[in-house]
């Protein structure tokens, strides 16, 4: 079986001496995870960036074992890893993604979604910027996890009250999808939280 795809990357953890295991969300087959030979190498290390758009090419192996990939970048999000707070919007997102999403089930307005919440990150000049896009992310993808969060948001949103929503997803993410997960995913997001404090402080 071969397949191509258009994918987010979302996580890789080193496997064996050059490779890796990656976790791509997709439209058609959700969460998928592949091995991709040489990904520590210094050709694919920044295809493999958390948030990256490439191309996906997925290869069946024999039995059991876990696909390969070949991937080809599309697009980078390398440019704003400089910057720590869309930094730390990336990492969180796509770390979310990673661990609340079980494998092979397809989410496409989870996909979309994902994708134009990491346009906003990188396009927006601040935070207030992306925030809306963030929370609307993991209302969504609370919803179609069959959570049931619903919508928290209030008309003519300021500043305070995108923290206060900030917090109350945080704590409902923790307790559904994330209550068995390391708890290094959930670090992300207080990294995050730690830095949006910086800009509450000067409101």
């Amino acid at each position: 079986m071969q397949s191509a795809a258009p994918a987010i990357v979302c996580a890789s953890r080193a496997h064996g001496e050059t490779g890796a295991v990656v976790r791509l969300l997709t439209v058609e087959h959700g969460l998928v995870a592949a091995f991709v030979a040489g990904a520590r190498g210094r050709q694919l290390r920044p295809v493999l960036i958390p948030g990256n758009a490439v191309a996906l090419e997925l290869l069946a192996r024999p039995g059991s074992q876990m696909p390969s990939a070949r991937l080809e970048l599309v697009r980078s999000c390398g440019p704003w890893l400089r910057e720590p707070l869309a930094a730390s919007a990336l990492t969180w997102a796509t770390a979310l993604t990673a661990a609340a999403l079980p494998e092979r089930h397809a989410y496409p307005p989870l996909h979309a979604a994902l994708a134009g919440l990491i346009d906003a990150v990188c396009a927006a000049p601040s935070a207030r910027g992306w925030m809306p896009a963030l929370l609307d992310y993991e209302t969504l993808l609370l919803r179609e996890l069959g959570y049931g969060e619903g919508d928290t948001r209030a008309d003519g949103e300021d500043w305070p009250g995108l923290i206060a929503r900030f917090d109350l997803l945080g704590r409902a993410l923790a307790r559904y999808p994330l209550a068995e997960r390391r708890s290094d995913v959930m670090a992300a997001r207080a990294m995050l939280r730690d830095r949006l404090a910086k800009i509450e402080g000067r409101n």
